[in-house]
């Protein structure tokens, strides 16, 4: 591949892996790889194989994180609340003293996106693999999170479509469809309150969804940030030992 498309594969890889650096440093440092032997030997596919293989290590370690217990529901940036239309609800139940009800309908839903949640690797691991050039070299005019967001507007429709079924059957697995239909009971047996029942499913793999784009955007900063993410032949041909 021609001097100034090998500058630019070299860029995008100093951009994923040199996070905080400023643009002039990231382009001495590719400057400075084109005059070295390994530069010289790679190719424009190696280039980009090692960027998808990067994003795999970071999908492959977030979803296992978020698939262990608590994965969702200890973790306050991603925990699943009840929905905001249900805000009123668990006001009222707590107030007669019926927060433990409320408290298992929350836990049990975030236990459903634990369960579901290593059922979206696959999905991810699809867009990576069918990630071009082109995207690639997107990824080096975006934000931090950019390669998250490839995956996220590549794989939400997706996600949903597939996700929801798997959260079902989740939801019934854990109990989460039970409590949330006692809450909701209890709740529209009140006197004078307008009845609410949302639907879970679709809350539930809604937020699901949404979590799982949030720890991928953490293992994406953690990859950008750490030279040590370099765990295969290919990445350490790619980025250097």
């Amino acid at each position: 591949m021609n001097k100034l498309t090998f500058a630019l594969c070299g860029f995008l890889l100093a951009a994923n892996f040199s996070f905080g650096q400023d643009f002039g440093k990231l382009k001495n440092k590719v400057n400075e790889s084109l005059k070295t032997e390994n530069a010289s030997s790679l190719s424009e596919g190696e280039v980009v194989s090692g960027l998808k293989e990067a994003l795999n290590k970071g999908v492959e370690k977030g979803v296992s994180q978020l698939s262990k217990p608590d994965g969702y529901f200890k973790d306050p940036t991603i925990k699943i609340p009840l929905p905001q239309e249900a805000k009123d609800v668990e006001s009222k139940l707590r107030q007669m003293g019926q927060g433990e009800k409320v408290d298992e309908a929350i836990e049990s839903i975030n236990r459903a996106a634990e369960d579901a949640a290593m059922a979206a690797k696959d999905i991810f691991i699809d867009a990576i693999k069918n990630m071009s050039v082109t995207d690639a070299m997107g990824l080096l005019k975006g934000n931090d999170d950019a390669a998250t967001r490839f995956l996220e507007s590549s794989t939400r429709a997706v996600l949903v479509e597939k996700f929801r079924p798997i959260i079902k059957v989740s939801l019934e697995k854990v109990g989460a469809t039970k409590h949330w239909n006692s809450v909701f009971t209890t709740y529209n047996k009140i006197p004078l309150v307008k009845k609410v029942n949302p639907d879970l499913e679709e809350y539930a793999t809604n937020k699901a969804i949404d979590g799982l784009f949030v720890q991928i955007a953490k293992e994406e900063l953690e990859i950008r940030k750490n030279p040590g993410a370099r765990v295969t032949d290919l990445l350490k041909k790619v980025f250097g030992n």
